[in-house]
Formats: C-alpha cells, structure tokens, sequence
C-alpha cells in the first residue's frame, strides 16, 4: 500500500510541477513562442548604451554561437537566434570604478529564418518586459525601425567579441 501511495504522489507531483511550469511560460509575442532555455546560451557580445544607461549580455543559441566563433554571421545564417539581456547600468558596490547590471528591464530576441520572416528582413523580433517577462506587442515594425541603421549589417548591431580557441 505504501508503494502505491509512493507512486501516485510521484505522479501527481510530476503532473502538477510540469502544469506549473507551463503556466509560468510567458505568452508569445509578436506571436513568436518564448525561448526556453535561453538563460543558459554562450556569450557572444556585450555591450553599453550610453544613451539609455543600460547593459547588455547578448546570448545566442548554438546555431549563432558557431557563426559568430567561425566568423560567418555576415550574414546570419538561418537557424540563429540572438538574445539581448538588457539591465539599468549602476556602479558596482565592491568595485566603483566599474558599472555593471542593476534593475532588469527586458529580454528581447532576433530569431533568423529567412523564408518564415521575409517581411522583416528575415528576422522575427520578440521581447519580454520585466521580472514578468511580459510579451510586448508594439509590432515587429518598431524593432526594424530601430535597426535601420544596420540595414547592411544584416539587422544586427552585435559586433561579436572575439574568444581565444585555446
């Protein structure tokens, strides 16, 4: 009897942890599912906005991880997506000389298929807002205005950093 309780609280504690785990997913935005995962993609870039006081990581998936180390991400190669993990900058509390991530502000996403996203340049666009990560909805057309001007940089402001091999 102990054995069968066993395994039904097993089974009810899966079922109810992977439920809770779907509610918790952010809604898609621009409808473009959120990327699971992406917390734990390599590093590409970093960089500083000076206008807006913010820090960013950006991250890409394996696809774009290999573009950018072998060179080839000019352009991107289908497949690629990059994320830009985006903070308010601050000085550093041990380290005042430095600035470095302070309040979150969004995740924002460059997903490159070609042929799917070929009225944007072939790339969808998606972001989430906050700790919440609330999908915004301004349309795609926002984020291609703003990347205007990297139009012949393949869209992409990203100037991947170079990482020795050894």
């Amino acid at each position: 009897m102990k054995t069968i309780l066993l395994i039904l609280l097993s089974a009810v504690s899966l079922f109810s942890s992977n439920g809770y785990a779907a509610d918790k997913t952010p809604l898609p935005s621009h409808g473009i599912d959120y990327p699971l995962g992406w917390q734990t993609w390599s590093s590409i870039a970093m960089s500083h906005r000076t206008d807006n006081n913010t820090v960013r990581a950006i991250l890409g998936n394996d696809v774009a991880i290999k573009a950018a180390r072998s060179g080839e991400h000019s352009p991107w190669p289908d497949g690629a997506i990059l994320a830009k993990v985006v903070w308010k900058a601050g000085e550093l509390a041990h380290w005042p000389k430095a600035i470095g991530p302070k309040d979150f502000v969004h995740a924002e996403f460059m997903f490159k298929d070609s042929v799917k996203y070929a009225d944007t340049y072939g790339w969808g666009w998606a972001r989430w807002v906050g700790a919440e990560q609330t999908p915004f909805e301004g349309g795609m057309q926002v984020c291609v205005s703003c990347h205007t001007p990297v139009k012949d940089n393949d869209w992409v402001f990203t100037e991947p950093g170079w990482f020795p091999t050894n």
